[in-house]
């Protein structure tokens, strides 16, 4: 792992503006995906924070601390939003016109704007005031029903799929395709991106094949759930797990060999009905090994099995390590930017005073909640 320096605005995104509204999940990680990838993002936050105050998902701002019940801080907020090409909030809809920086009124002031709203619920629809967590989100989406033991109640995974996976990522996409947008039209416009509405959107795989009967959505059955034999994590004799998904004929065959189990499962491989007895039998074969003697045995082959590393161990994975996958700055070890560009890549980001990085837009920061309120971000 290596240590990186702070960057300058390096990456594809160097000189793009953006604007950030401090809130919480999803918004702050877009701001960070764009931030790492070069762009100026100046972060309007409360003097108290949000209460989530995160080292890396925080990198790479310009910070400035206001009350946007201020007048004056409001003001200042709109003339840095006027020189901006993006602004980023995460607010419940309704909260930004009432604080007097209604997106339609930015957008009057600076035509060019792109104002990425993002929310769990979105804008329109009877939820779209409701409070919500990511939780909630992939529930209504149809995701968590599917994301379950075989006998049990469905597991939510993280934040990964819903604040992260439907929500910064699709933020940022949109934010992406408006500014390509923007280039030929000459204006900028409002994006509306709900968590709700991403989840669905990645749930495309898995809904084709059910409507063609290629794949099941009952427990049991569904080939990526985790009830195939083929498809689904091992506990080895040391404790530790391994991720085996040997889906095609050919490398559950490898898989067989190599552990030593009948050959007779590969011809009953797509019977779901025998899933239960395969499963049984590779687990007693694998718990007969450690996690490490079953890496040493595979390695090299085309068997699609990987050990289950936990957020200490994967930095000190070989080939996570060969790619600089993470990094340390700060004394914090952390990712380093994605995905990666082979002219202009990307770099964690100086950070530093919000009204440093206004007085470099030419906007004048001496509003009086704000004054000499900017802290230095990491």
């Amino acid at each position: 792992m290596t240590t990186q320096a702070a960057g300058n605005h390096q990456g594809p995104l160097a000189g793009l503006k953006v604007v950030e509204f401090m809130g919480l999940g999803p918004a702050v990680h877009c701001a960070m995906l764009l931030a790492d990838l070069g762009a100026e993002v100046l972060r309007f936050e409360r003097p108290s924070g949000n209460g989530f105050e995160n080292a890396i998902l925080d990198r790479g701002r310009h910070i400035m601390q206001v009350d946007l019940q201020d007048d004056a801080d409001r003001a200042l907020c709109r003339r840095a939003v006027a020189k901006a090409d993006v602004v980023i909030e995460g607010f419940r809809p309704g909260v930004m016109e009432r604080l007097g920086l209604d997106p339609a009124q930015l957008l009057q002031e600076n035509p060019r704007l792109i104002v990425a709203r993002l929310t769990g619920w979105g804008q329109q629809g009877p939820l779209a005031p409701r409070a919500g967590h990511d939780i909630n989100y992939i529930a209504l989406a149809g995701a968590l029903a599917h994301i379950r033991p075989v006998d049990g109640l469905p597991v939510p995974p993280q934040h990964l799929v819903g604040d992260y996976g439907g929500g910064s990522l699709y933020a940022a996409f949109g934010i992406m395709a408006a500014l390509w947008e923007r280039e030929r039209s000459g204006r900028g416009q409002v994006i509306d991106a709900a968590i709700v509405d991403g989840v669905a959107a990645s749930m495309s795989l898995f809904t084709g094949f059910v409507a063609r009967g290629t794949m099941s959505a009952e427990p049991r059955k569904n080939i990526l759930g985790g009830a195939a034999p083929f498809y689904r994590c091992y506990r080895c004799a040391d404790g530790r797990e391994l991720a085996v998904g040997a889906i095609e004929p050919h490398f559950y065959a490898e898989l067989l060999r190599r552990i030593g189990a009948p050959e007779s499962f590969l011809a009953a491989q797509n019977d779901t009905d025998r899933w239960p007895e395969q499963s049984q039998c590779l687990a007693d074969l694998f718990a007969q090994k450690t996690r490490q003697e079953w890496c040493e045995l595979f390695a090299g082959a085309d068997v699609c099995v990987a050990p289950v590393l936990g957020h200490d161990e994967a930095p000190l994975d070989e080939h996570l390590m060969a790619r600089g996958t993470f990094v340390e700055r700060d004394g914090l070890r952390q990712h380093a930017p994605a995905p990666r560009f082979s002219r202009t890549p990307g770099a964690i980001q100086a950070g530093g005073a919000g009204a440093e990085l206004l007085r470099k837009w030419g906007v004048d920061s001496q509003a009086p909640a704000a004054r000499g309120a900017a802290r230095a971000a990491t």
